[in-house]
């Protein structure tokens, strides 16, 4: 059937009453109404739409299908787009971002230009940091989102943010405090450090999910052992903020996730040791620092074994049908990129990978607008030269770059 599309004012009374038929035509000499055309589209949902067109007005789609089941009869801006990728926008599930305003500026703004839409600062947001970017963010910047302050046992010698908890009391009261800075998810620590600390107990963490799941809030696990993730999973905990570290997992972790279809693993690979690609690079760099990537930039197979379990590790629980997000754990703005291509060299499929990137952390953000290329959702999308399902390292292949309906980026 065609789809004559005219955008009214009353489009989204019509959208959302579920009416089984759209006549909805693009009204003519709307600047703000922009198309593109016989585009591939990568919907994010799993869809894949050859020969597609995409068209938003005011920072939403109010088309997103095949070229032919599209009549344009208007003056919007068209864009002839043969040839070209479009994806959604990439979210980052685990970073940690700067703590001053003019830091944090910099890291949401620098990461809206590499494709980004949101990032979530994962527990190391000290009582400083503007929480109030989350409502009221500085101009072409990606989303933030903050666990706040972390919880973990005492750790002297290490960072003095997080709470620092050694009974329920404590973690409790941690919990509580984070909740009346209206966090978006409470971070822990499980983790001895090789051997150099004492961990969040069993006792301690199952009070810290059982107080966050009381006041509405999820929690995110910092995990390094096997052991711990087994634990923490039967304790209720929503989020794995990395995969388990120390040993292959076994049939009865995988049973256990398999128990918690809501569990959501943050794949956060350590590196490979292998050598990347950084010259994409050239647009968001100085050349000192290109410079400085290029020189570092050597294989390191001492790593090969360390990076192998956690491979091995995220494939497996993958093709189980676990929930993947991605996450990056440091501040480097372009990560993301590399990152996808770990997952891909892990044994993940670049189709998962980029659902992983887009739909699945955009869900675990609870950010409905975002991680698909679907009518009513954001205008927030990457237009890339190259195909990345056929290469993955192609999302670096970036045209150019759209949030919310905005232009942040282009390479013309």
């Amino acid at each position: 059937m065609k789809y004559k599309l005219i955008f009214l004012s009353f489009f989204f009374c019509f959208f959302y009453l579920g009416c089984t038929e759209r006549n909805l035509d693009l009204v003519t000499g709307n600047e703000n109404l922009k198309v593109f055309q016989n585009i591939r589209i990568i919907v994010g949902n799993g869809t894949i739409i050859e020969n597609g067109a995409l068209a938003f007005e005011n920072g939403v789609i109010i088309y997103s299908g095949p070229q032919s089941d599209m009549e344009i009869n208007s003056n919007a801006m068209i864009y002839e787009s043969a040839g070209l990728t479009m994806m959604p926008a990439i979210i980052d599930t685990h970073t940690h971002l700067g703590n001053s305003v003019d830091s944090l500026t910099r890291d949401l703004q620098q990461r809206a230009s590499i494709g980004i839409a949101a990032a979530m600062s994962m527990g190391t947001d000290d009582l400083g940091t503007p929480l109030e970017f989350r409502v009221n963010p500085p101009s072409q910047s990606a989303r933030y989102f903050s666990a706040g302050r972390g919880i973990t046992m005492p750790e002297p010698g290490r960072s003095e943010i997080p709470h620092w908890v050694t009974n329920e009391n404590e973690a409790r009261e941690a919990v509580r405090a984070e909740a009346e800075r209206n966090v978006d998810m409470i971070k822990i620590w499980v983790d001895d450090r090789n051997g150099q600390y004492e961990k969040l107990s069993p006792d301690l963490f199952s009070a810290i999910i059982d107080e966050a799941h009381t006041l509405g809030l999820r929690v995110s696990a910092h995990i390094f052992n096997l052991d711990d993730a087994k634990e923490l999973v039967e304790s209720g905990v929503d989020v794995l903020a990395h995969g388990v570290r120390d040993q292959d997992i076994d049939e009865e972790f995988i049973q256990l996730v398999q128990n918690h279809p809501d569990l959501v693993l943050i794949a956060n690979l350590p590196s490979s040791g292998r050598v990347f690609d950084y010259d994409w690079l050239e647009y968001h760099l100085t050349e000192d620092q290109l410079i400085d990537l290029r020189t570092n930039n050597i294989e390191r197979p001492e790593m090969e074994e360390f990076f192998s379990i956690q491979a091995r590790n995220l494939a497996r629980l993958s093709d189980t049908g676990t929930i993947i997000a991605l996450g990056t754990d440091g501040n480097t703005f372009w990560a993301p990129h590399i990152e996808m291509e770990e997952m891909v060299f892990a044994g993940m499929n670049p189709h998962d990978v980029i659902i992983a990137a887009t739909k699945n952390g955009a869900e675990l953000l609870l950010q409905d607008d975002l991680g698909t290329l679907e009518v009513g959702k954001s205008a927030s999308f990457i237009l890339l030269n190259d195909n990345p399902l056929a290469d993955i390292r192609n999302t670096r292949a970036m045209v150019s770059i759209y949030l919310d309906g905005n232009e942040i980026f282009n390479a013309r």
